[in-house]
């Protein structure tokens, strides 16, 4: 799908930042549509079909939360990308167990977005199919042997070690709650110290620099994100 093919539908209530999306996504090439409440951008999405969505959070008429909870309990896979102040953590912790698929903090550079962007959309196409071999810089894991590489040379890992790292690669690219990894870890059972001990061991294990990570990168306040290395 090239850009000239995605439609993607801009909801802020702030005209400048509107304008800015506009004419940064506009040098991209995707079609972009406007909202600037919830009511419009309910209609815009049965109108043009977007294949992704900006949403502001701090809407006027119904909040971004409450917007992408109905599109969620309606069944809707729309990719969703967050658009957030960079203080309201507790905002984009709820927006992302609500289903968002990632998030950007105002302000954020064009570059950024599309890079989100870009990763949104690629999830979802894979979710039709997961990749049986995730490889990323020096990192290799088999998901159907359970074999995780670094640089050719195999890496022991303890069970929990392993699933920690399957999901965040199920969502390469994505930021992941800590609580959605505890969920799917732990069934949601410990609490988030366990989790923080365990990516510790896991960076130990597969990352050149630990303290430096370049694949498993924290995202403060939020949880984690396992980063693709070009």
């Amino acid at each position: 799908m090239t850009n000239s093919n995605v439609k993607i539908l801009i909801v802020d209530d702030e005209a400048p930042i509107r304008k800015l999306l506009r004419v940064g996504l506009g040098t991209q090439g995707y079609s972009l549509f406007e909202a600037a409440n919830a009511q419009a951008a309910i209609e815009q999405v049965r109108l043009n079909e977007p294949d992704l969505i900006l949403l502001d959070l701090g809407l006027p008429d119904i909040s971004g939360h409450e917007l992408l909870r109905r599109w969620r309990d309606e069944g809707s896979e729309l990719p969703v990308v967050i658009l957030s102040s960079r203080t309201d953590e507790r905002g984009i912790v709820e927006a992302l167990d609500l289903g968002a698929d990632d998030y950007v903090t105002k302000p954020f550079g064009v570059n950024e977005l599309v890079a989100r962007i870009r990763v949104a959309l690629r999830h979802r196409l894979q979710q039709q199919g997961e990749r049986p071999i995730f490889e990323t810089g020096g990192l290799s894991v088999d998901l159907v042997k359970r074999i995780v590489r670094v640089d050719g040379k195999e890496v022991k890992l303890s069970p929990k070690e392993y699933e920690i790292l399957r999901v965040l690669v199920q969502h390469a690219g994505k930021a992941l709650t800590h609580r959605f990894l505890l969920d799917r870890v732990w069934e949601g059972s410990t609490d988030v110290q366990y989790l923080r001990v365990y990516v510790r061991q896991l960076r130990q294990k597969i990352e050149r620099l630990p303290d430096q990570p370049q694949y498993i990168t924290t995202e403060t306040g939020v949880g984690y994100r396992l980063r693709e290395v070009e």
